[in-house]
């Protein structure tokens, strides 16, 4: 079944935009491809280097060329729930290896941190770049050129796109993704929130905030809001990057190592030494590209994928904008309602049917390329299934449901909760901004009220406390770009903006940070780009300047005259105390370099 014509208008788009860059990338990969087997063109110290610490079995391996190694990137570590889980998978990664005649080895470890831990705080500063970082440490890690495949494993916000970036750069060999899986269901996501906003009004204590993010953060997997972690696993699936079915099984059972034994053992199976090579760099096309796009749509899910998808796909050489992601969410319909976009978890949206009953829908719709190649085989219909555990401990799998199980939380095609996905691109004379209004009221959508503008979200949050914010008005958050400080997430506005909206005024957000999978019930006009230090009108915002919000037909206007604004000079924030601290003193090269939000972000040159 082949995409509908609008679908295939925009992937043929990206493509022709793409031709040039993406044939020197596939040049580059087949050379890589060809200039010989992996180890066996290294000499014979390298290669004992190589596998010194190995067992005897895999070192007689090792030193021919007839058996694959595959390379495990892993991202574990115990502090942070998602990464916990991934203590054993190395030994259950060499095992299946073992069992299916290849060897595995631990290519190298790539940090891992969790924008939870870090909201508000100055290593919040370190988050986005850290992408960058965990892209260049993969690439040492499989650097040595000792292997024939690899798989990663991470799940979390930057952990997923900055592997998928190292991958790409090593596109000639086969890459395969494995999750951990999101924690068993907590407090609900929907009590939490009202627990923050009676502690930002000062109704209860933080004895009893803690005692309510603790049940709802209470074990082991990723948060089970739909955030960026869960937004990852589920394109990594509808890209094709995991093996059907596996995004959202809990830890810690049976299935989950089942799954990711045989994950293991499907990266063995499609290197160049057997008859299904795939490697992921021409896995990963425009058309997988376009498919992951219409994912994060048609489940809401997490704007800080705007700026990922980008650099992702820059890395495979595809040149991606906000406006393909724009009109691909204009012509996809939201079928998910998971929190923040809805009352349910991650695991009632797998519980309705998930991933296989999504993909599905949308398959037969005609809003996905079924014509791709994915680490599964050729197309994706395979995708619309469950996964299940069969006896003597293997995967079975069986066709998605035919019902969704709660069309509260997963609706079927003719039933979509709204008929677009709800990431928009505005323009006007601020520059260019995304929002996400699949979370927002159709009648909070456009705003024009006076702007209030602050260098920090901290000094919005003072002035809340103060009592000076009840009332209309448009906050301007700026000097909150990758140049500026490293574009750290702006939640500690959630709560405060949320309470002054559910007061009855009518508010909303314009600023060059990010807010993330989190965007809620607020219009939010983030990611403005060009940034206010890299010379952004944002930067010449007045208190007291009318700015007009319209996500219906996307523009963000400051209603002043344009004579006025060129005149005015641009605003000076001092910025010493983001420089230092934190390691973010080892951090101002990648603020020098980066690029902007709409380019992806990135410190090195992908575009």
């Amino acid at each position: 079944m082949t995409a509908r014509r609008d679908i295939e208008a925009i992937t043929h788009r990206i493509r022709e935009r793409s031709k040039p860059r993406r044939e020197i990338y596939l040049s580059r990969l087949d050379a890589a491809a060809t200039a010989g087997a992996a180890r066996t063109v290294l000499s014979c110290g390298n290669l004992a280097h190589g596998f010194a610490a190995c067992g005897p079995a895999d070192k007689a391996d090792l030193a021919g060329d007839t058996s694959a190694n595959l390379g495990i990137i892993t991202s574990y570590n115990d502090m942070l729930s998602a990464h916990q889980p991934f203590e054993t998978y190395p030994q259950l990664i060499k095992q299946a290896a073992r069992e299916a005649g290849g060897v595995a080895q631990v290519a190298g470890g790539v940090p891992a941190m969790c924008d939870g831990v870090t909201q508000g705080q100055p290593g919040m500063e370190l988050s986005l770049f850290s992408r960058d970082v965990i892209a260049m440490a993969t690439a040492v890690g499989l650097s040595h050129n000792m292997f024939d495949a690899a798989v990663y494993l991470g799940v979390c916000d930057k952990i997923v796109p900055g592997l998928v970036i190292g991958a790409l750069a090593f596109g000639h060999l086969p890459a395969v993704f494995i999750p951990g899986g999101p924690m068993t269901s907590g407090l609900p996501n929907d009590e939490k929130a009202r627990i923050r906003q009676l502690f930002a009004e000062g109704k209860v204590g933080r004895a009893e905030l803690l005692e309510a993010e603790s049940k709802s953060y209470h074990g082991p997997g990723t948060c089970t809001f739909y955030g960026t972690a869960n937004s990852n696993q589920m394109l990594m699936e509808i890209m094709g990057l995991h093996t059907p079915g596996s995004s959202f099984v809990n830890p810690g059972t049976p299935l989950r190592d089942a799954l990711t034994k045989e994950a293991a053992q499907r990266a063995l199976a499609i290197t160049a030494m057997g008859n299904d090579y795939t490697p992921a760099g021409r896995m990963f096309d425009e058309r997988t590209v376009v498919n992951g796009i219409v994912g994060l749509v048609a489940t809401g899910g997490s704007t800080n994928h705007t700026i990922h998808l980008i650099a992702m796909a820059a890395a495979a050489g595809i040149t991606l904008t906000w406006q393909d992601i724009s009109d691909i969410s204009d012509i996809v319909p939201l079928l998910a309602r998971v929190y923040p976009n809805g009352l349910a978890d991650v695991n009632h949206f797998a519980a309705a049917g998930g991933m296989g009953f999504l993909i599905r829908e949308l398959l037969d719709a005609g809003l996905l390329h079924e014509d791709v190649q994915t680490i599964w085989g050729e197309g994706l219909r395979p995708y619309t299934i469950e996964a299940k555990l069969g006896d003597g401990g293997v995967v079975v799998r069986e066709p998605a449901p035919a019902k969704s199980g709660d069309e509260k939380v997963l609706a079927p095609f003719p039933k979509a909760f709204q008929p677009s996905g709800g990431l928009k691109v505005l323009t006007g004379n601020l520059g260019h901004a995304i929002i996400k209004t699949s979370a927002v009221k159709i009648e909070r959508r456009i705003i024009e009220a006076p702007a209030l503008v602050f260098d920090s979200q901290h000094g919005l949050n003072e002035a809340f406390k103060a009592g000076q914010l009840d009332r209309d008005f448009v906050a301007i958050i700026r000097f909150q770009g990758p140049k500026a400080n490293g574009m750290p997430e702006l939640h500690k506005l959630t709560t405060v903006l949320g309470i002054l909206q559910d007061r009855g005024h009518h508010v909303a957000l314009v600023t060059d940070g990010r807010m993330s999978g989190a965007s809620g019930k607020v219009p939010a006009a983030i990611h403005v780009t060009p940034e206010a230090l890299d010379g952004g009108v944002i930067g010449k915002v007045r208190n007291g300047d009318i700015v007009r919000l319209d996500a219906e037909v996307g523009t963000l206007e400051v209603l002043v005259d344009a004579g006025e604004l060129s005149r005015r000079p641009q605003a000076e924030a001092d910025l010493s105390g983001n420089g230092h601290g934190f390691g973010r003193e080892l951090f101002a090269g990648f603020r020098d370099l980066a690029l902007r939000a709409d380019h992806g972000a990135a410190a090195f040159g992908l575009v």
